[in-house]
């Protein structure tokens, strides 16, 4: 498995965040590795995006970071060329998939079905996400995986909270759960980046309990 998938693994619980304002991006890794969560994968849902990648590879470089929501080769390669040490993508897009095999970059692709995790596997993966998580099937879909796909790991996400993250946490193919819960919208208006630390707190907390891989 490639170091930052390990490393992924070590953390458990991923904070998953999107920006309008790059300003923010910082000062939020900041609070999220200080409250034990050094990870994030901020998503191309905003323009602010690629440069939020930058300030957090720039001035937190301890932070394991992702780029999510990836949907092309393009943003991949400004998710990479931004700092991104891995890309998420919500679906089995295979040309995103084998651009970033080519580079040597981890890529963690969407599936929600077992053709899209065969389709992965034929590609030479171990890692996927589970997205959407919880309307996909949660806990008992990842269960009913492990059967026929031992050697398969997931990274659910959506609808993923810190009240239902420690059951997918005890599954031993779950490498990690992808979370949006940390970095809430009204915290990060607020500028109250303490709540976010003691949000990433609970959660590290929470991580530590559940079943290591």
């Amino acid at each position: 498995m490639h170091p930052v998938l390990e490393r992924l693994g070590e953390i458990r619980i991923v904070p998953v965040i999107a920006l309008e304002d790059a300003a923010l991006a910082a000062p939020l890794a900041r609070a999220l590795a200080e409250g034990g969560l050094p990870a994030a994968e901020v998503t191309f849902r905003t323009p602010a995006a690629e440069e939020a990648l930058r300030q957090i590879h720039q001035q937190v470089p301890e932070v394991c970071l992702c780029a999510g929501t990836v949907l092309t080769t393009e943003q991949a390669q400004r998710a990479v060329e931004a700092g991104a040490q891995a890309i998420v993508s919500p679906g089995t897009n295979l040309e995103v998939v084998r651009w970033c095999q080519k580079r040597g970059v981890p890529v963690i692709p969407g599936c929600a079905t077992p053709t899209e995790m065969e389709a992965c596997m034929r590609e030479g993966l171990t890692v996927v996400k589970f997205f959407p998580a919880e309307a996909a099937g949660g806990v008992r879909l990842l269960k009913a995986a492990a059967g026929p796909y031992p050697g398969l790991k997931f990274m659910p996400t959506g609808g993923i909270t810190r009240e239902n993250a420690a059951g997918y946490l005890a599954l031993k193919n779950v490498l990690c759960c992808g979370g949006s819960w940390l970095a809430p919208a009204g915290l990060l208006a607020a500028g109250d980046f303490a709540a976010v630390r003691r949000l990433a707190e609970e959660a590290a907390a929470l991580a530590g309990k559940g079943a290591r891989l």
